[in-house]
């Protein structure tokens, strides 16, 4: 026999126990003065009975695991703290996409609020992309465009470069805001652990919410998941809740013309190796290089997350989900001037 992973359960076993031959304490039995109340059971045998059919639970694998997980979390999280519903900002990227159907199967798409903001930098396929994934899982989505707001900002403060690109993820972040404040909504966080490590968000902008479902993923498992969910509707004759474009295209946080991750970030998947040494793994400059990293780039990863604890500090609570999370197992100071180096 063996209970469903992460929900409730009543599991029915039958143990095939030997009768009693011990003989019976004394009733009158006395331990310091304070009198032992016995209550004894017959060792008799039962008689017959049907037997309860067997049950046999699946078991995931390890990505399954994780993604049963996560929805555990949330789902507990919106229930015993009294929240009616959930709202985050739809970008159409595979972060908040997989946040989306992640909260749907947490709580139902009745419960789920998505809010699009698209500016004058957003893509078609951002904007078309979230409204599939609300197509497919049902959830209800808003569009506000941040334009309007963006412009009267910059008649009064003339921002540029990093803080005008910072200013449109703060105008999302009052808009949702506004809406949880409104309606009641948890605003969830979209962020995964890879920018979490390097301080790639806005702080009180994509990093407000109450609740991050995914900040103990890795962007290389933020994929590995999104595929896992979809793989998993698949062998229920599902249709897949994550639009394939929204894994395939290149991550971009749309915030200047033709912007990439990897304008400010190494390639994911050499990014979440070195992270994994570090973070994970705990290693200091000197072994992580030694397991054959370019030495510029250890030193690169390294000082963004050492630089970015300030950020990790306000971020919201989430899940555990890997070896080593940020907060609760690694724990440095905010004021701090050691450095890893060589």
């Amino acid at each position: 026999a063996r209970a469903a992973q992460f929900r409730p359960e009543l599991l029915v076993v039958d143990l095939d126990l030997p009768a009693a031959t011990a003989p019976m304490p004394d009733p009158d039995t006395r331990f310091h003065g304070l009198r032992v109340e016995r209550t004894i059971i017959s060792a008799e045998p039962l008689e017959a009975y049907a037997p309860v059919r067997p049950t046999l639970a699946r078991r995931w694998d390890d990505l399954g695991e994780r993604y049963q997980a996560i929805v555990l979390g949330l789902r507990d999280y919106v229930e015993k703290n009294g929240f009616r519903s959930v709202l985050m900002g739809l970008s159409g990227g595979i972060d908040s996409t997989l946040v989306g159907a992640i909260a749907v199967d947490a709580l139902g798409a009745d419960r789920v609020f998505g809010v699009s903001n698209p500016s004058g930098w957003s893509t078609e396929h951002s904007r078309t992309d979230a409204a599939e994934l609300a197509r497919r899982t049902g959830l209800q989505l808003d569009t506000v465009p941040i334009a309007p707001v963006f412009d009267a900002y910059q008649s009064l403060l003339h921002l540029d470069g990093l803080a005008e690109e910072n200013l449109q993820a703060r105008i999302r972040a009052v808009i949702w805001m506004g809406l949880s404040n409104q309606d009641g909504h948890l605003v969830l966080a979209c962020g995964n652990k890879s920018e979490l490590a390097t301080g790639y968000s806005t702080i009180y902008g994509d990093a407000v919410g109450g609740y991050a479902p995914i900040k103990d993923l890795p962007k290389t498992l933020v994929w590995a998941l999104s595929r896992w969910r979809n793989d998993w509707a698949d062998s229920r004759g599902e249709e897949p809740p994550i639009p394939e474009n929204a894994i395939s295209k290149p991550p971009s946080a749309e915030l200047r013309p033709g912007q990439l991750d990897t304008d400010s970030l190494p390639d994911y998947d050499l990014l979440d190796a070195v992270l994994d040494a570090y973070v994970e793994r705990d290693l200091g400059v000197a072994a992580v290089i030694a397991e054959g990293f370019d030495p510029e780039l250890v030193e690169r990863v390294v000082t963004l997350v050492d630089r970015a604890e300030y950020k990790r500090r306000q971020y919201p609570p989430g899940p555990k989900v890997s070896r080593r999370n940020f907060g609760r197992d690694r724990r440095v100071p905010i004021t701090n001037a050691w450095r890893e180096s060589l």
